[in-house]
């Protein structure tokens, strides 16, 4: 054989070995599982006879506030969905109704896999917690969400005891140590994202403002629902 035919030959098996190891490594890079987040506890153990780290991850606690509607909402009423969340409030003149119309564009990405009918994803739910809940009445609330077409069987605008909301943001969520800014605990105004898994862990942060957080995000939430259940098929679709 001449030397063109076997260069021929080589670059005829080398071509798709290339381009089938470039696409694994960016595909595989693409579906990483989004990782965990605040660490509360590692304990050790030894196992056939090497020690092995157990991780007990923070978890973000119950709490009781009121939706747009009026109905009294409970995280773990939705124990085993995946959470996004983040924090507002109605007399905002800058960044909220930005966030708000990145938090609808990213519950309109993320629809279920039915071809027909209601394709909401209800293994995803959405909410937003006024920070200023004294001007932030369930009717105030309301108004926002006809504004942007709220679903509140999927998203909840949340107001109440403002205490529970501000531990909520500062000490669980921990925005904070996130923004890096040193929030003003009298006053928190973030444009974070948070992404909770079905177990109330901590696995993402996301800029609402960022159009590829915001693209991340969606994919993230939609990993995480095959997390849940590895034995069942894609739960979600995205759509840009």
């Amino acid at each position: 054989m001449s030397k063109k035919g076997l260069y021929a030959v080589l670059m005829a098996l080398l071509l798709p070995l290339t381009c089938y190891l470039f696409i694994r490594h960016y595909s595989d890079e693409a579906l990483s599982m989004p990782g965990h987040y605040m660490p509360d506890s590692i304990s050790t153990r030894l196992e056939n006879g090497k020690q092995v780290s157990d991780t007990n991850w923070h978890k973000v606690p119950d709490f009781k506030l009121v939706n747009q509607v009026g109905d009294t909402v409970k995280l773990s009423d939705y124990d085993g969905k995946i959470v996004i969340a983040d924090f507002f409030f109605t007399h905002c003149p800058t960044i909220c109704p930005a966030l708000t119309s990145n938090m609808k564009a990213v519950e309109e990405s993320i629809t279920n896999a039915q071809r027909v009918g209601d394709k909401t994803n209800h293994n995803i739910h959405f909410f937003s917690f006024s920070v200023d809940p004294e001007r932030d009445s369930v009717a105030q609330l309301k108004k926002w969400a006809d504004r942007f077409q709220i679903n509140p069987e999927q998203w909840d605008l949340l107001t109440g005891d403002k205490k529970t909301i501000y531990d909520l943001a500062i000490n669980d969520l921990r925005l904070g140590l996130v923004d890096g800014k040193g929030i003003d605990t009298s006053f928190i105004h973030t444009d974070h994202f948070v992404l909770i898994d079905g177990k109330r862990n901590i696995r993402g942060y996301y800029h609402g403002l960022d159009s590829a957080d915001i693209k991340k995000l969606s994919r993230d939430a939609v990993l995480l629902t095959l997390e849940k259940d590895r034995s069942k098929k894609a739960a979600c679709l995205l759509s840009y």
